[in-house]
Parts: structure tokens; C-alpha cells; sequence
């Protein structure tokens, strides 16, 4: 089942819960205003799907994947900032792989001695270190300490933690590609 299913059921199992005690409960005001709350939020994942799918059907992720083939052995370092990239502009570690999980594959196909698995746990493991100077990310954590409009000085002070963090991720990368490639595992 997909995470979403799984949702989905645990909602209905708390509706059912909530009546069985007599709470008085709408299932379709609970739901519809869910909707209504994740409509933004929507929009964005099918655009981004659609961005993601609109790449990779036109050919530009396999153009892409050739020019970022020119980085050659350092492609495994470069991996992590491509993913910290990704997830910089979208805020989110899922739509980062959606837009550049293909392009990794596909450039280290290319390049041939590095691992498509290793290049796409990559731009996952890159994207985590974006999280953290992500505006949408910076919004929700200041307001979540009440420091709503401290977002540039947020982004100031850690801006330098998440380029450290990527280039660590970058290292670790190029070291299992070269050092230890027998811990990738095979597809």
C-alpha cells in the first residue's frame, strides 16, 4: 500500500473511533477542509510531476545527464549539491528526486564507473542538507519559534552549516564510489 493509502485508512479509523465515542464528527467537513488546506500543496507536487515528467520525455534529463558527465570523477561529490540544489527550490527532499533522481541515474550511466544507485541516494542525501536554508523550510521553522521575519538572519547563520554538511555527503559519496564500492548495493 502507498503511504497515502495508509492515511487515508488511519483517517477513517479515527472517524470510527471518534463516533464509537459519541464525538459528533463529519466525515466530509473533516475532509473537505483537509482538501481544502492541501490544495496548494497539490497543485505544487502535479506541477513538479508534471516538470519532472516533461524532462524526462523530451530528452532534456539524457541532455543533462551528458553535460554533467563532463564533471567525470568528481560526478559523486557534484551529486550531493545537485540534490541540495533540487531541494533549495522546491523545499522538498520527495520533489528533488522527482526532478533530478533520472538525471543522476542517467549521468552516471554515462559516466560508468559510478553506481546509479549511489547517485540518486546522493542527490537524496544532499537534498537533506538544503532543507535547512529552503525558504519554505526557513517560514515554518521561524514561525514555529516566533521569529516570523527573521527568516535572512535564519538563513545566514546556517547557510554556511548546509554547504559544509552537502560537501561532507559529497566526500562520503566519492568514497564509496571509489574507496568502497562493494557496499553499493547491486540493482
Amino acid at each position: 500500500a502507498a503511504a497515502g493509502s495508509l492515511v487515508l485508512y488511519a483517517g477513517v479509523v479515527a472517524f470510527l473511533l471518534m463516533r464509537a465515542r459519541r464525538l459528533r464528527v463529519n466525515f466530509v467537513t473533516v475532509y473537505g477542509k483537509t482538501l481544502r488546506q492541501l490544495a496548494l500543496p497539490i497543485v505544487t507536487i502535479a506541477f513538479i510531476l508534471a516538470i519532472a515528467q516533461l524532462m524526462n520525455y523530451s530528452g532534456m534529463t539524457s541532455s543533462l545527464a551528458l553535460a554533467f558527465a563532463k564533471t567525470g570523477f568528481i560526478f559523486p561529490f557534484v551529486a550531493a549539491f545537485l540534490g541540495w540544489l533540487g531541494v533549495f527550490l522546491t523545499g522538498s527532499d520527495t520533489s528533488s528526486n522527482t526532478l533530478f533522481g533520472a538525471l543522476q541515474a542517467q549521468t552516471a550511466q554515462q559516466l560508468g564507473n559510478v553506481s546509479p544507485i549511489l547517485t540518486a541516494g546522493t542527490n537524496s542525501s544532499g537534498g537533506v542538507m538544503g532543507k535547512m536554508i529552503s525558504p519554505q523550510n526557513l517560514s515554518v521553522g521561524a514561525a514555529g519559534v516566533n521569529k516570523v521575519g527573521a527568516e535572512g538572519e535564519i538563513f545566514a547563520r546556517v547557510i554556511r552549516y548546509s554547504i559544509i554538511l552537502t560537501a561532507l555527503v559529497g566526500v562520503v559519496a566519492m568514497i564509496e564510489a571509489y574507496v568502497l564500492p562493494f557496499i553499493i548495493p547491486s540493482p
